[in-house]
């Protein structure tokens, strides 16, 4: 996989984006119909992130994402409680960053969104050996979740499994231990997805429905959506194993596109996420008016080879 190599771009990319999307979603709020019902949101976040040479992009995007999608949290919360923490693993680099291990954040295993970020300096970039499901054990064994949290689990990576052939994780093993935390994954890796008219999509929720770039940084929808492509076993190792827990599977390499392509894909994903973790689930207006203007956001972001 090509990297994002410029990580100067990214740095100056990240930090106006998050300011932006926080500012627009702000923005969101204040025409949402005075009857929609606001939500109370609880949730434990914890990102399980390849230290692979290739990764140095999504480590600068996780950044904004986590703070952006907070900001989301609060919005839709529209004043009712929101009690959200951070975590971050990492897996696939050398040494002892090899199997899935903790990365402290803010002092401690979770912490606030702009103390995530911080936290993702601590990432490295030097390993070649990427053993997901060793990560995705480390978030739901190694932390304490919250018994009345939404626990989310947010891969991403590059590669399919690599296994260490230290452990006996396998793939139902893991889903039963996502299940058994009601935890919801969702991953970010190498897979192609295309709805039902063959036009490529950014990515796919559990019930089929995918997400497309519009072209002008926004987003559109489409039914019958699939996995038509992988690297190497990645459909069977990671897609089916997010769309499981009820969770989505995205394409890293629309990301990797950059520009408005990217916008979209971001803003795909934070809205995804949001609605994934509502508990309960808003009235309808609240939830379409955030929908939509996620898509509709006009970011700009310029990535350099």
């Amino acid at each position: 996989m090509q990297p994002l190599t410029n990580l100067a771009t990214w740095s100056i990319i990240m930090k106006n984006f998050s300011t932006s999307l926080k500012a627009a979603i702000g923005a969101i709020v204040l025409s949402m119909s005075a009857g929609a019902g606001a939500v109370a949101i609880t949730t434990d976040v914890i990102t399980v992130v390849d230290e692979s040479g290739s990764m140095s992009g999504e480590h600068a995007w996780l950044g904004g994402m986590i703070q952006s999608l907070d900001a989301a949290f609060n919005t839709v919360a529209a004043g009712d409680p929101v009690s959200t923490q951070y975590g971050l693993v990492g897996f696939g680099g050398a040494g002892s960053h090899l199997a899935g291990h903790k990365h402290n954040v803010g002092g401690g295993d979770f912490g606030t969104a702009p103390q995530y970020a911080a936290a993702t300096g601590s990432l490295v970039l030097n390993g070649g050996f990427e053993d997901g499901y060793s990560g995705i054990h480390t978030a739901l064994n190694d932390y304490t979740l919250r018994p009345t949290a939404r626990t989310n689990v947010i891969l991403v990576t590059d590669e399919d499994r690599d296994n260490l052939n230290t452990n006996s994780l396998t793939f139902s093993s893991i889903l039963n231990n996502l299940k058994a935390e009601n935890a919801l994954l969702n991953a970010v890796v190498n897979a192609r997805f295309r709805c039902s008219d063959g036009s490529s999509a950014l990515g796919m929720d559990s019930s089929g429905k995918g997400y497309k770039a519009d072209g002008s940084g926004g987003v559109t929808t489409c039914g019958s959506a699939s996995a038509w492509f992988g690297a190497g076993s990645t459909i069977s190792d990671y897609v089916k194993l997010a769309l499981a827990t009820g969770g989505a599977a995205w394409d890293l390499n629309q990301l990797r596109a950059g520009g408005l392509k990217a916008d979209s894909f971001t803003k795909a994903f934070i809205d995804v996420k949001v609605q994934e973790t509502i508990r309960p689930v808003p009235e309808p207006g609240t939830l379409a008016l955030l929908g939509l203007g996620l898509a509709g956001l006009g970011f700009r972001r310029k990535l350099s080879a």
